[in-house]
């Protein structure tokens, strides 16, 4: 038989009963109050896919040069004692650039006439000569071979002479020479040896822009060198000024790369307009056929998973997230170029992508801020 005492220590009391029965209502509760907890959804950045047109635009930058530019250099050598124009100046036809030392040049016109005048004499006594033997022949006194050789005697006093006096003449024009002078109408660009240089013969001293015809020297990448041909039109704008746009022509495409940069020298003609000066900083724009049919996107919006490049999209009617794999064309200073995977009108989570999960509800912007942020195709 049990006790009292035993049978008390195995039945619960009615407290006990009681404080389960609140622990459990209390647990309950709390299970409700989770379950009725309300979705988180997040705000996201979009950008808005605009339609892919049937072309595209390349710009380049460069700078107007003139259509020639001479670098002009002394026809002898020597060391320069004077440089008598600066960067930016005006020349004209025969204006003196710069002089060499003529010291040298001026004692060989001394010896080239001092030898003229030797050969000169030199044909004097070779006329004295012919002219005695002939007249001894007609007396009989000497024979004809003397008269030969007297007259062959004259003639090559002449030919010294002759030779003499070219001489003399070569020394006057190196003389001339020690002076630069200016060929064409232009401005001075560049100078490339100054006072106390000794320079060696056409070595370029100074460069003239010539007066004329102005054009737009630009580099571009052999993937878009064949989009430029001689005679296709471009728009040119200017850097100065906005309002300034002109009509351009490109002229001349290298027909090799560049060695270090690897892009292709293509030079654009301007027309006349006296508001482009030289220097100035230019930039060329030509339409091209959308031959690559991509769009571009923020670097921002490029999201990986499983090691493919991928981005979020948003669906209009769910405003759910999901992913897409995409193909990456290249990267450029603007953003991404995609090629494959996503369609015009596609919404792209452009920020926090590192956040988004598959069928992550998101708060869109209204349909103005997303345009304002439509990437319109890209070069």
């Amino acid at each position: 038989m049990f006790s009292l005492k035993t049978l008390s220590h195995r039945m619960p009391s009615v407290a006990s009963l009681v404080l389960v029965g609140a622990i459990g209502i209390g647990v309950s509760a709390c299970s409700k109050e989770k379950a009725e907890v309300k979705e988180v959804i997040r705000p996201v950045k979009v950008v808005e896919i605009a339609k892919t047109g049937d072309t595209r635009k390349l710009d380049y930058s460069g700078s107007v040069k003139a259509r020639t530019e001479m670098n002009l250099g002394f026809r002898v050598a020597g060391k320069i004692t004077e440089r008598l124009v600066d960067i930016g100046d005006r020349v004209t036809p025969g204006d003196v650039l710069a002089r060499v030392d003529a010291t040298d040049y001026q004692l060989a016109v001394k010896t080239a006439d001092a030898n003229l005048a030797s050969a000169e004499r030199g044909v004097e006594t070779a006329d004295l000569a012919n002219r005695r033997a002939e007249q001894l022949f007609d007396k009989s006194v000497a024979p004809k071979s003397q008269v030969e050789q007297a007259s062959l005697s004259h003639d090559q006093a002449i030919s010294q002479r002759d030779a003499a006096l070219s001489a003399l003449d070569q020394a006057k024009n190196q003389v001339s020479y020690t002076e630069l002078k200016a060929g064409q109408n232009g401005i001075v660009t560049a100078i490339n040896a100054d006072i106390g240089q000794v320079v060696g013969a056409g070595a370029a001293v100074v460069t003239v822009a010539v007066d004329g015809e102005k054009e737009v020297q630009i580099a571009v990448p052999e993937n878009d060198i064949a989009e430029f041909k001689p005679g296709k039109t471009v728009k040119a704008s200017f850097w100065a000024d906005d309002r300034l746009v002109l009509d351009g022509k490109v002229r001349e495409v290298s027909g090799s790369a560049d060695q270090q940069s690897r892009t292709f020298a293509v030079r654009v003609s301007l027309p006349n307009d006296p508001r482009i000066l030289l220097g100035m900083t230019a930039t060329i724009e030509a339409d091209v056929s959308n031959g690559n049919s991509y769009v571009s996107i923020p670097l921002s919006a490029l999201a990986q998973k499983d090691g493919k490049q991928m981005v979020w999209t948003v669906d209009r009617d769910t405003t759910t997230v999901h992913g897409r794999d995409i193909k990456v064309a290249d990267f450029t200073g603007d953003g991404v170029h995609v090629i494959e995977g996503l369609d015009s009108g596609d919404l792209v989570v452009s920020a926090g992508t590192q956040f988004m999960h598959e069928n992550l509800k998101v708060k869109v912007p209204n349909q103005q801020s997303a345009l304002a942020d439509t990437d319109q195709t890209v070069r």
